[in-house]
């Protein structure tokens, strides 16, 4: 897979145990799926958070953090957090957060 393995452990770290969350291969990473939903996972090079469009604005404030782009096109709603955000608790929490708050508003899958 071509995942930082690293940047699994911290993700998986951060989500803690909940029993409605589920690990699927995707895309040549990691995605976690929350109540059926993608909530964030891990790629070569970083991680990336489903924040939603509404809270796109306030995730692309914090340090490190970029709109997802994986085709050359930006994807709405969706965060890369690269290695500053990675690197950095608060912002990892935040990120978090704020995708927890947009995927938690989801119907499940």
């Amino acid at each position: 897979m071509a995942y930082d393995s690293g940047l699994y452990e911290i993700l998986k770290d951060d989500l803690g145990d909940r029993p409605d969350l589920v690990e699927k291969k995707m895309f040549g990473g990691i995605a976690f799926m929350l109540n059926g939903n993608m909530l964030c996972g891990v790629h070569k090079v970083g991680a990336m958070y489903r924040v939603g469009k509404e809270h796109e604005t306030q995730a692309l404030a914090l340090p490190g953090a970029r709109k997802m782009d994986f085709t050359g096109r930006p994807m709405g709603g969706f965060i890369d957090a690269g290695e500053e955000a990675m690197a950095d608790d608060d912002t990892r929490a935040e990120l978090l957060r704020l995708a927890v708050d947009f995927v938690s508003s989801l119907p499940a899958k």
